[in-house]
């Protein structure tokens, strides 16, 4: 019944288990989710927090017998819903982030394309080289 009631968490991690006898004949059942694989997926905090339950032997027999209606699968199930919203929300970001990346390229590429080219040289200013026809040798030129 156990390993059944654990399918789901078992799809998407490896999963270690802690028992513990309590005082009064009660047992502490502790679920830890972990990565699968090396190749699997970074998990985010609240996915690698452990489930622990601390009831008697036959309540958490009872318990893991009701299934997925039983909190144990309502719990897992709860947590696949997140992690599949967390993964959605991480492939949303790294899209966005794409398209963000695409924008700015295809900007800059628009920006260098309609630029006019720099001069490589400063204009030329003509200075006048001889007087102005009207100039008198026998007096200073004036602007005026």
């Amino acid at each position: 019944m156990l390993v059944t009631s654990l399918l789901p968490l078992l799809v998407r991690y490896s999963l270690g288990l802690d028992m513990v006898a309590g005082p009064d004949e009660t047992v502490t059942l502790t679920i830890i989710p972990r990565k699968a694989g090396p190749k699997s997926a970074a998990l985010d905090g609240s996915e690698t927090r452990p489930i622990s339950i601390t009831a008697s032997a036959e309540e958490i027999d009872a318990e893991l017998a009701r299934g997925a209606n039983g909190a144990l699968g309502q719990l897992i199930a709860t947590r696949r819903t997140l992690a599949d919203q967390i993964a959605e929300q991480r492939q949303a970001d790294e899209d966005a982030r794409a398209a963000a990346a695409e924008a700015a390229k295809a900007k800059a590429a628009k920006a260098a394309a309609t630029k006019p080219p720099a001069p490589t040289s400063p204009p030329k200013i003509e200075t006048p080289t001889s007087p102005p026809a009207d100039a008198k040798a026998d007096e200073p030129a004036t602007l005026f």
